[in-house]
């Protein structure tokens, strides 16, 4: 009774997109008569009796709209797969409201949690979700997704769930320019860091907004992120020949923190000269994405590290709001002296949904997730009904918005709202409407900004980087802080970084991380 109470009192707090959706004859086809659709609704009722219920507990998308009772499209997918579906949405994307309610023993058929977290680990090492190798013969867009990009999630050959890592095998941050500022100190968008540093100090000192006074300064970004570890700067790392975004490997073969690489200490030299030179953001280490952008748009600096894609056009159009006459432009991090380059990480945070051992009807749940993530299933979230969600001329694709509006689906030709945040992300797929005027551009931001990622050593997180994740990435930040403002010396401050982040759990992950690339090493 507890246990029920407590997830009583979890789901109070979802979303009103909570909806239970009984039948295809909750889906109102047009052109019927009221009449026909309460004749409808009787008959699906009786029929919905034979239908298996699925309990779908998700993080969801928090930006989505609210799913209603009567949506066509979780209708179209139980009348698919002869379920009744219902799905609860935690709200804003709250993994520990997930967390919580798995923890109370209530479990839902089908659930959505953060990976590569202690909590979704939980639920496999505590037998809470099944293994889904049994069902590689019979579906087999459960069986793609996980032995063609996630091999490695297995877990002594068992795979507990389907894992989406965001930034996986697609990236859209790049080093955003002023062009305006450029052409008007007759300079190129930067290849190498030399051409960089150059760039950075036009922009600080030599006047490019015309206004005779020196308020401007060169490059912006965000502080450095706890949860991976990222810096402002991690392109300079990349380009002094960093080779990996998570470790790197020294010359005994033995996995080792990157900051130990023969990399790093050259790296920190550059950056810490245009700290010392003030051609970047003084308060860039404590920036969020707000302050950073408003700096860019407002005409204090020339540079920004920033997510494109669907933005593109947004920090174009925000700059113009003050400036007329500006413009942008995007394209590969500089090169370092050997021509080695890169900018974004490869991502090992994400989601993973899985089926719970309470399911009473795993083949069927197992057949929804199948569908879920399959070209018909994905096609449905997106396009909607044809003939009433959009329209198809050859390859010409019109939506009828007034239609997709009923359904959950985000306006301008966006998804519907079970279509992100668990399997997929529109980047991570490749994803704008056909009738944005500016797709192609948006889509040649993804191109370069994934051309210039970096892969990771070791792709999943081990258990030791789940628990220790955090706190030796406090370490580096603290101790990059320091040595850029010149509290420490950067040749003693790779030393005391070291120690301090191998006592800090840091030992604990490099054992692990060795024991995973020693082992992959003699399957190659």
């Amino acid at each position: 009774m507890k246990k029920r109470q407590v997830m009583s009192l979890v789901l109070a707090g979802v979303m009103a997109a909570s909806v239970t959706a009984c039948g295809g004859g909750t889906a109102k086809t047009a052109g019927k008569t009221e009449t026909k659709e309460a004749s409808g609704k009787e008959a699906a009722s009786s029929k919905s009796e034979d239908r298996v219920p699925i309990h779908w507990l998700t993080t969801g998308d928090g930006a989505a709209k609210a799913i209603k009772p009567d949506d066509r499209i979780v209708a179209a997918i139980n009348e698919k797969l002869g379920i009744d579906l219902t799905v609860e949405i935690v709200p804003e994307a709250n993994t520990e409201k997930v967390n919580v309610a798995m923890a109370s023993g209530d479990f839902p058929d089908v659930v959505t949690g953060a990976y590569g977290t202690s909590a979704t680990k939980q639920w496999i090492d505590d037998g809470m979700v099944i293994p889904l190798n049994q069902y590689f013969d019979t579906m087999p867009n459960i069986k793609a997704w996980l032995e063609d990009d996630y091999e490695w999630s297995a877990i002594d050959g068992n795979y507990y769930g389907l894992p989406f890592i965001t930034q996986y095998s697609a990236a859209n941050s790049l080093i955003v320019f002023r062009q305006d500022w450029l052409d008007k100190l007759g300079l190129s968008y930067p290849k190498t860091l030399d051409d960089m540093k150059n760039a950075l100090i036009a922009f600080t000192n030599d006047d490019p907004d015309g206004d005779g006074k020196a308020n401007t300064y060169g490059y912006t970004a965000e502080k450095p992120s706890s949860t991976t570890g990222g810096t402002p700067f991690d392109w300079v790392f990349f380009a002094y020949g960093l080779p990996y975004a998570d470790y790197s490997v020294n010359a005994g073969g033995e996995v080792i923190p990157f900051f130990e690489d023969p990399s790093f200490i050259p790296a920190m030299n550059y950056i810490k000269d245009l700290w010392d030179m003030k051609v970047v953001d003084p308060e860039l280490m404590l920036n969020d994405n707000p302050k950073k952008e408003e700096k860019f748009y407002q005409g204090k600096c020339g540079s920004m590290l920033a997510p494109l894609f669907r933005h593109v056009t947004r920090h174009e159009n925000s700059v113009r709001e003050l400036f007329s006459d500006a413009s942008i432009s995007y394209g590969l991090p500089p090169e370092g002296p050997d021509g080695a380059s890169g900018l974004n990480k490869q991502g090992k945070n994400g989601m993973m949904t899985c089926i719970t051992t309470a399911c009473k009807n795993p083949d069927k749940a197992a057949e929804f997730v199948d569908f879920m993530v399959s070209k018909e299933g994905n096609d449905l979230l997106r396009l909607g009904i044809e003939g009433i969600h959009y329209t198809k001329d050859g390859d010409t694709i019109t939506f009828n918005e007034e239609e997709r509006a009923k359904d959950a689906f985000a306006e301008d030709g966006w998804a519907h709202a079970l279509a992100w945040g668990s399997f997929y992300w529109p980047l991570e797929s490749g994803y704008i409407p056909v009738s944005d005027p500016n797709r192609e551009r948006a889509l040649d931001t993804v191109k370069v900004a994934t051309e210039c990622q970096m892969p990771n050593l070791i792709k999943q997180k081990t258990p030791a980087e789940i628990e220790n994740g955090s706190a030796v990435n406090d370490v580096f930040i603290q101790y990059f802080s320091d040595m850029l403002q010149g509290k420490i010396s950067i040749e003693d401050g790779v030393v005391s970084l070291g120690k301090e982040w191998r006592n800090q759990g840091g030992d604990e992950i490099l054992k692990e991380a060795n024991e995973i690339y020693k082992s992959e090493k003699q399957v190659e």
